[in-house]
């Protein structure tokens, strides 16, 4: 098991600060505010990933009847976790978390909860280890039917591009036919690129920034639901005329196996 580190800033407990939560130390909140300085819409960000996040798991689950979530990289708990929000639709769903922040692992219990007809789990794992991952995920969801796989923020700490997307894939190939993958990161700026800097001098893990053409990679081979790849307020939003911003993302099927 991870040892929790509280001299070193983390991806979950950063993300925790801008969210607005206490879950977090610090040398967290140093970061955060440097980040901040740097890039003032990264709070927007944060907002507007968790609100995508809430749509596409609410659209997976009520159109495209999906019952079963493997969350990867899920960091912290905050409001609308994706059990909550799936089991709101369908209290029978089943969700698995996946972190390897120990912090996670200690606040676990507030991702455990669950409706009585579904179920959630908690798997302490590094998200690379795609094997490990999936074969923790066996214990709560039926891998033979279809699976919600959600990459919110991990792919940008996956740092090679080759290796990113073979991870991706070694999920993909594992679930059946009718999955969903739902996937957003940070997406490349001027602004962003400054704030990209000063996380990898300081925090942990590392992080890069992909532009729209090279996230969209990561959905190859699989169907994407309209409006395709695009920054997080504009994926079917609830309310009219919003601004982009630079965080990317994506919801897509997996059509055949």
């Amino acid at each position: 098991m991870d040892e929790l580190d509280t001299g070193v800033p983390q991806t979950a407990r950063i993300w925790n600060y801008w969210l607005g939560g206490t879950d977090n130390f610090a040398v967290d909140r140093q970061v955060g505010d440097q980040i901040r300085g740097a890039f003032p819409d990264i709070v927007d960000n944060a907002r507007a990933s968790r609100a995508f996040l809430v749509r596409a798991v609410t659209h997976v689950t009520r159109s495209g009847g999906l019952r079963q979530f493997l969350d990867v990289g899920a960091g912290l708990p905050t409001a609308d976790n994706t059990h909550e929000v799936a089991q709101r639709v369908a209290p029978e769903a089943r969700i698995v978390y996946v972190d390897n922040d120990p912090l996670v692992l200690a606040h676990a219990r507030a991702l455990l909860t669950s409706s009585p007809e579904g179920r959630t789990a908690f798997a302490q794992a590094d998200g690379r280890d795609t094997g490990a991952v999936l074969a923790e995920a066996a214990r709560t969801l039926d891998l033979d039917q279809p699976v919600a796989l959600i990459m919110s923020g991990l792919l940008g700490h996956v740092t090679d591009d080759a290796d990113a997307t073979a991870m991706v894939r070694a999920y993909v190939e594992a679930l059946a036919p009718g999955s969903y993958l739902i996937a957003l990161d940070g997406s490349h700026s001027i602004e962003h690129a400054e704030a990209e800097t000063i996380w990898n001098e300081q925090a942990n893990p590392p992080y890069v920034l992909r532009g729209h053409a090279g996230f969209a990679r990561f959905f190859d081979g699989l169907t994407l639901i309209e409006p395709g790849v695009t920054s997080a307020p504009l994926w079917r939003p609830a309310d009219p005329g919003p601004q982009p911003l630079d965080v990317v993302c994506g919801v897509a099927i997996k059509m055949t196996a």
